[in-house]
């Protein structure tokens, strides 16, 4: 199921763009856009509504029960260390490289630059990015308020305090955790249902997309795109040979493994959409879920490294469109700026250009300019998505080698894609039996 799932989500990835092109070219873009658009979205809006639903309960249930089994405080502190160590360097390099990039193939000079005043509506009202305001969302003033908003950040916060205070109180909170293992393994589960849907949400996303812009318009930004996704096959390029020194030969199997969670977010532009999948997908690699509960989420905050790539391939694109040269101690700044206002945007819609256009106005640059990339912006988003999954696949799965606890590969006999943690829990304790047992009666 779990190969052909793969084969489907790519037949709809084809289907969408032949679809969708036709749409284009043959249909009346009246009709396009009043009558068969809104069943477009109405199919893929139903998938991204469905991963919503699991992932508040999902990250809660898989934090709480990842901190109470870890049990050692002093390891959870450790954890945390690593991780936020990690984010930052992955962000610096992930900013940089879009810096020496744009500043490389300068793709902005003979951009076209779009009438001020359209541009300015499109872009609409630009708020001021606050550090105080951006630190007082971080903490939840109601718990369940967050949920219901999949305040990923805020669910995290909440998360680490039940996780903390049920290890403290031991016996008596068993319940609790039990409860919320059970949770985790029933989002899982509905996970693997809701998956089966996801091909005709891709090819619906897809189609969406072309019917009303066009292949064509690929042509005008042709530069742009081809530069940037160069600057992000690189920055993959980075990501995985790192990830490659602390993992060895089993970098190629975590590619295997998340080769979906990709794939769906890649072509939804949607990171929340491949976060139950990766939950399912690094089980199945080895990473244990006290690990990946506590990583993936504090990762889908900090550490997107393809949105940060684009937010400064984008800024400089922008002042390159008009013609704006930027020092390189200013270009620093903005480094600097990106690198703290891009934390935290996960559930924000088109967080990246909200972030954009502060960065610009904060710096005196033609905010009405991020207008430019609006009509490509799709396209740019699928790219930086994705490259946000890679980033925070081997995060996880390298600090849980730095920690000496990334298990063996799901084992062959598991062959249904869903199958619970337990259960593959079970199989590789029983590998693990085997292999002492057989050590026992060698030494007899």
């Amino acid at each position: 199921m779990d190969r052909r799932l793969t084969l489907y989500i790519l037949i709809g990835m084809v289907l969408g763009v032949m679809i969708g092109q036709a749409l284009y070219t043959q249909v009346d873009p009246a009709l396009v856009k009043d009558q068969i658009v809104p069943w477009l979205k109405l199919l893929s809006d139903i998938f991204l509504n469905l991963i919503k639903m699991l992932v508040a309960p999902l990250v809660l249930s898989t934090i709480v029960v990842g901190i109470a089994h870890m049990g050692d405080s002093t390891a959870l502190g450790r954890i945390g260390f690593r991780a936020i160590a990690w984010f930052i360097t992955a962000s610096l390099v992930s900013i940089g490289l879009g810096l020496i990039m744009v500043n490389l193939f300068q793709p902005g000079i003979g951009a076209p630059i779009p009438d001020a005043a359209a541009a300015a509506k499109a872009v609409g009202e630009v708020k001021e990015l606050k550090a105080t305001e951006f630190i007082l969302s971080v903490f939840p003033k109601n718990a369940i308020e967050a949920m219901a908003a999949n305040n990923i950040l805020q669910i995290l916060v909440f998360s680490l305090f039940a996780g903390v205070a049920l290890s403290a109180i031991g016996e008596k909170g068993a319940a609790l955790v039990r409860g919320a293992d059970a949770l985790a393994e029933m989002m899982l589960q509905i996970t693997g249902y809701v998956m089966r849907y996801a091909p005709i949400a891709v090819f619906a996303a897809i189609a969406k997309v072309v019917a009303v812009s066009g292949l064509a318009i690929l042509g005008t930004y042709v530069e742009l795109l081809l530069e940037f996704y160069i600057s992000l096959i690189l920055l993959w390029a980075i990501l995985l040979t790192i990830g490659a020194i602390f993992l060895r030969q089993r970098i190629w199997s975590l590619i295997r493994y998340i080769r979906q969670p990709i794939m769906i977010a890649f072509s939804t532009a949607s990171s929340e959409a491949a976060l139950p999948k990766m939950f399912e997908q690094l089980d199945r690699f080895g990473v244990p879920r006290r690990i990946s509960g506590f990583i993936l989420p504090l990762g889908y905050s900090f550490n997107l490294d393809g949105s940060m790539m684009y937010m400064s391939f984008a800024t400089i694109f922008i002042a390159q469109a008009y013609g704006i040269d930027l020092s390189i101690s200013t270009q620093i700044m903005i480094l600097l700026t990106l690198m703290i206002s891009s934390k935290g945007i996960a559930a924000v819609p088109r967080a990246s250009l909200v972030v954009i256009t502060g960065t610009l106005a904060m710096f005196g640059l033609p905010v009405e300019g991020v207008a430019i990339i609006l009509a490509i912006d799709q396209f740019l988003d699928m790219g930086r998505t994705a490259t946000n999954v890679v980033g925070n696949a081997v995060a996880t799965s390298v600090i849980t080698k730095w920690e000496g606890m990334l298990e063996v590969e799901e084992p062959e006999f598991v062959e249904h894609p869903h199958a619970p943690a337990h259960t593959v829990a079970a199989g590789r304790a029983g590998l693990e039996l085997d292999a002492s047992n057989f050590e026992d009666e060698t030494k007899k």
